[in-house]
Parts: C-alpha cells; sequence; structure tokens
C-alpha cells in the first residue's frame, strides 16, 4: 500500500512540471527553519527559566557579584540581558534603560531569526504553483491548436488537471508554512514579554537598593 502510494505521488510530481523542484525545496526549508526554531526556543527555555527572578533575589541580599556570575553563566537571552546590565548598574538611570533596551532588541532579533523566511515561503509557494499552472495551460492549448481544435473531453481535462498540480503543490506547501510562521511569531511574543518582565524586575530590585543605601 504504501508504495502504491509512493508511486502515485511520484507520478503526480513528474506530471506537475519543472516548478515542482522549487515548491519542494520551499517545504524542505520550512521544515528545516520550523524544526530549528523550535530546538532553539526549547534549549532558550531550559536555560532561562525562573533566572531573573533568582538575579532578583540575589540583588535584594546584595550580593552582586553572585547576581552576575549567575546571569552571565546561563547562555540564555534573559542571562545576557542581565549580564549588559549588570555591567551598568552604577550608572544613571537613562544609560541602565537604555543598555537593557538595546539588549531586549538584539535578544528579539535573534529569536526572530530565519522566522521572517517562513513568511516568505508561504507567499512565493502558491505563486510558484500558479506560474507553473498557467505554463501548464499554455501547453495544453499550443496541443488543442495543433490538433486543429479536434479534441475530446478527456484529452482537455488530462491537460487542464495536470496543469492545476503545481498549484495544489503550491497550496499545500504554503498553508502549513504560514501556520508555522504563525505560531513561531506568537512564541516570540511571548518570549519579548518574558524578557521584559524580567528587565522590570531587575530594575525595581537595583533602584530599591540603592534607594536603601542612601
Amino acid at each position: 500500500m504504501a508504495e502504491f502510494i509512493m508511486n502515485d505521488m511520484a507520478g503526480f510530481i513528474s506530471k506537475g512540471g519543472v516548478l515542482v523542484i522549487p515548491i519542494l525545496l520551499c517545504s524542505v526549508v520550512a521544515l528545516a527553519i520550523f524544526v530549528e526554531r523550535l530546538i532553539y526556543f526549547a534549549r532558550m527555555r531550559s536555560h532561562g527559566q525562573g533566572l531573573a527572578q533568582r538575579v532578583v533575589n540575589l540583588l535584594r541580599q546584595g550580593q552582586y557579584i553572585k547576581a552576575s556570575q549567575k546571569a552571565s553563566q546561563s547562555n540564555s537571552p534573559m542571562g545576557r540581558i542581565l549580564a549588559a546590565a549588570m555591567e551598568v548598574k552604577d550608572q544613571d538611570r537613562e544609560i541602565l534603560e537604555t543598555v537593557m533596551v538595546n539588549a531586549t532588541e538584539k535578544e528579539v532579533r535573534d529569536l526572530s531569526s530565519y522566522i521572517q523566511a517562513l513568511a516568505t515561503i508561504g507567499n512565493i509557494a502558491p505563486l510558484l504553483g500558479l506560474f507553473g499552472t498557467v505554463i501548464g495551460m499554455i501547453k495544453a492549448f499550443m496541443v488543442i491548436q495543433e490538433m486543429g481544435g479536434k479534441v475530446n473531453a478527456a484529452v482537455l481535462a488530462g491537460g487542464i488537471w495536470e496543469a492545476m498540480l503545481t498549484t495544489a503543490f503550491g497550496l499545500a506547501v504554503a498553508l502549513p508554512t504560514m501556520v508555522a510562521h504563525s505560531y513561531l511569531v506568537a512564541r516570540v511574543d511571548q518570549y519579548e514579554a518574558r524578557l521584559q518582565g524580567g528587565t522590570v524586575e531587575f530594575m525595581k530590585s537595583i533602584f530599591i537598593s540603592v534607594k536603601h543605601s542612601e
């Protein structure tokens, strides 16, 4: 059964024309990006989960060196942001805020790496499919012209459905790609909110400790 399905799919692909190849390449690239981002997010979560609160607790206890070491050794976006902030914690509030905002924006850009490529693939795949369909229809009507218009419905229908294959392949790639893109964008938004929440807690702890020292 599986062999029959594979042979059937191979037949469809071969009938779809040359533009099926870039559409299939788009699907491979989209899948690779999606899997890579999932793995990256999983690693990031395991490294940085609860880090901001642990660092804040150390700061409130006055253990600045331990807090800085904890942030630097975490190898996570939150850790890198807090480590950058710890380097300028004794500077003016404006400088501290600027450093943390820039560090947060950099980490969000890293989180969003390759995600825009998914949106591009989701837009290109159906266009490639439509292009292939147009080419197939042109070929079908050229054959009809060469036959002097003496063609039966079966021949006409066969040329049309073969031409429509690339559109079907393009949509089959574009739909899950756009779903994956939306999912990853939502994940990035969630992580960005967590990073911003961690930076707010950090700044609160810094300014509270400064007031107490005064």
